[in-house]
């Protein structure tokens, strides 16, 4: 006989019937035992549950389409994401993530500038070079009468002026395909719309293709070239010839005249071809006119410039520069700073660089102890009058005391100039 048992509420019916009962017997006690049970326990469905959380089970089908689906599209747009994002950073900040490839563009160029000079076998050529608007013939008569003093006391010389008309044809023709192959310079050259800026820079493209003397057209040549090299020095170690023009270091710390304080003269000087000290000159202006571009944000053809930045980026502070770290670069690395020509007496040759005392080529400056045009030391006389450049750059003026280069480099009027302006 088979046993049934039925379990409710944990509690057994069937030990609720009495013993010896038979199976049929059992079975119809067992159904009204239920029965009874039912209507005397009232049926309580399980509460229900609020289940907020809504997110699919890990091993969800519909999950894991999606899933699949979104991982899909991230990989196939997330590189043009990053390139697009990578773009919009590196042209935000060009300068920082420029930095490394400018660096070591400037050493390789420091590495050529460095390369020692051979040593020589010839002079300073015998060209003088002068650059005007207009060429010789149609020169107004003040223009005439300087630079005639030039092959008059140098008959030897072969005499050029390149103008505002051919000067682009020689440096395309010097610079571009069949010369040095610089097309970055003849563009550059080009572009130029700075009347002072292109003078500057071609008196430097000239002196590096051709070597000789350079005058400005509004300088006197007072002594024949030859007196420019001292007797005691062997002309063939003399490689280029400049003079003091500004040397007064008081100044160093003022914040106009400051960086005119300590500089050579530009308006005559005298060099053999292809020294490294020209074309680390030129690259310098090459490089401080396309930074000046960007800062400006406007081309090179239509940057304007002021007075002090004229001086700086091509005039007499950056042709100093330029010299000072060509002798550094020539001295095996030691610096080499305006000290050894502070109250020059005597003229100085530093590694082929012969610097000769202020009186040699700005004489009669009334600064810089300069002395006077009729010394016998004096070479050249600048007369100025081709020197109206100033003019179209603005530069700091106070109202009622004017320009304080006006001072000429006076203690006392520098310091009421600059009482009057604060």
């Amino acid at each position: 006989m088979v046993e049934m048992k039925v379990w409710v509420q944990g509690s057994s019916l069937w030990d609720s019937i009495a013993p010896g009962t038979y199976g049929w017997q059992k079975g119809a006690q067992l159904q009204s035992l239920i029965e009874a049970s039912m209507r005397t326990r009232p049926f309580r469905p399980p509460p229900l549950k609020l289940h907020t959380n809504t997110k699919m089970p890990a091993h969800s089908p519909i999950a894991s389409h999606f899933r699949s689906k979104l991982t899909t599209q991230v990989r196939r747009v997330l590189p043009a994401y990053l390139a697009v994002l990578f773009l919009i950073l590196f042209f935000a900040n060009t300068h920082f993530f420029t930095a490394p490839i400018r660096a070591a563009h400037k050493y390789r160029r420091e590495l050529k500038y460095q390369q020692p000079l051979q040593t020589s076998t010839t002079t300073i050529p015998k060209k003088i070079w002068q650059t005007w608007k207009l060429g010789p013939l149609t020169f107004e008569q003040r223009d005439s009468d300087t630079a005639k003093t030039w092959p008059a006391k140098n008959p030897n010389y072969r005499y050029e002026v390149l103008t505002d008309d051919n000067a682009l044809e020689y440096v395309e023709e010097h610079y571009g395909a069949h010369g040095f192959g610089r097309p970055d310079i003849v563009e550059l050259y080009r572009e130029l719309n700075i009347t002072i800026v292109r003078a500057d820079l071609l008196r430097y493209l000239v002196m590096y293709a051709e070597g000789g003397v350079y005058a400005d057209i509004d300088v006197e040549c007072l002594r024949p070239v030859k007196r420019f090299i001292p007797e005691r020095y062997n002309e063939l170690e003399v490689d280029m010839i400049i003079g003091v023009e500004i040397d007064e270091p008081a100044f160093a710390n003022h914040p106009i005249l400051g960086s005119k304080c300590k500089s050579f003269c530009q308006w005559t000087f005298a060099a053999k071809p292809r020294l490294p000290v020209m074309m680390r000159l030129i690259e310098n202006i090459q490089e401080w006119i396309h930074d000046l571009s960007k800062q400006k944000g406007v081309p090179i053809g239509q940057l304007e410039l002021d007075f002090n930045e004229v001086i700086s980026g091509t005039g007499p502070s950056a042709f100093t520069d330029a010299v000072l770290a060509q002798m550094t670069a020539q001295n095996g690395g030691k610096v080499v700073t305006w000290d050894p020509f502070h109250n020059l007496a005597e003229s100085r040759l530093v590694n082929g660089i012969l610097v000769l005392n202020v009186e040699a080529f700005a004489a009669g400056q009334g600064h810089s102890d300069s002395g006077n045009h009729d010394s016998r030391g004096a070479l050249v006389k600048h007369h100025y009058h081709a020197s109206g450049w100033p003019a179209l750059h603005p530069r700091r003026n106070h109202l009622m005391y004017g320009e304080v280069e006006k001072c000429n480099w006076n203690p006392d009027c520098v310091a009421e100039w600059v009482s009057a302006s604060k």
